[in-house]
């Protein structure tokens, strides 16, 4: 069961671009077709990040500042009071229980904090070279349970871990997953676990995050608007089953 969000709010756009300017003008180009921008490392790097969420809340826009918070608790919860006051909708947080549960502590009444499970980009021979033995599934199942322990509201996971996200920890968990390719754009990038808008739907994801796909379209409104149509469709058939 799916919560209760905005059918045009689940597609996030990936803004993965290198200078605010050119954010500003893929953001203008989406206009009617996205409503939710997820800001990463690459443009907090070039500047003016805040600036363009303040510009995006104005315009109504949903953001998902996505800087992975890694550091002593107390400066994370520094960190995410910081942002809550300009009135994003996700934080991410990597770190261990006391960094979540700092970040949990600090977000305010409207901002959500997501924890980072494992890293679309990671595969089992990734975990091994950075010393985790576990099975990926069961990090990934350890981590959500942990940050709902923690306070946090969701997770970022795989399209390939929802599933059991949804039977085995909680159905209250926000679930947002990148890597998600339209099956007409399975391209070889440094996404390893990636699944269809559909796909990630079908296995309980409430929100999917989109790059690459719509940012290096022919025309991207057009990109954007195919994936709108595709997940509104995948609602439909859920609703109806």
């Amino acid at each position: 069961m799916h919560q209760e969000i905005p059918v045009d709010e689940r597609l996030i756009f990936a803004v993965d671009l290198p200078t605010v300017t050119e954010a500003r003008h893929f953001i203008d180009r989406l206009e009617g077709q996205v409503r939710f921008f997820k800001l990463g490392l690459e443009l907090f790097m070039a500047g003016g990040i805040f600036e363009l969420v303040d510009e995006l809340r104005h315009r109504d826009a949903r953001v998902f500042v996505d800087l992975k918070f890694f550091d002593v608790p107390a400066t994370v919860a520094r960190a995410v009071a910081r942002l809550a006051e300009r009135g994003a909708t996700f934080a991410t947080v990597h770190g261990n229980q006391s960094m979540m549960e700092a970040a949990a502590a600090a977000k305010g009444e409207q901002l959500k904090i997501l924890a980072v499970t494992a890293l679309t980009s990671l595969d089992r021979g990734d975990l091994d070279d950075l010393g985790f033995a576990c099975d990926l599934d069961a990090l990934v199942l350890s981590r959500a349970r942990r940050a709902l322990e923690a306070g946090c509201d969701g997770v970022v996971s795989s399209g390939l871990e929802v599933k059991r996200l949804r039977q085995e920890v909680d159905g209250r968990l926000v679930v947002v997953t990148p890597g998600i390719r339209p099956l007409d754009n399975r391209e070889t990038d440094d996404q390893k676990r990636i699944v269809t808008p559909t796909e990630a739907l079908q296995e309980g994801a409430d929100y999917l995050v989109v790059g690459r796909p719509i940012r290096d379209a022919a025309d991207p409104a057009k990109a954007a608007a195919a994936i709108q149509t595709e997940i509104r469709q995948a609602l439909l058939r859920d609703a109806a089953s």
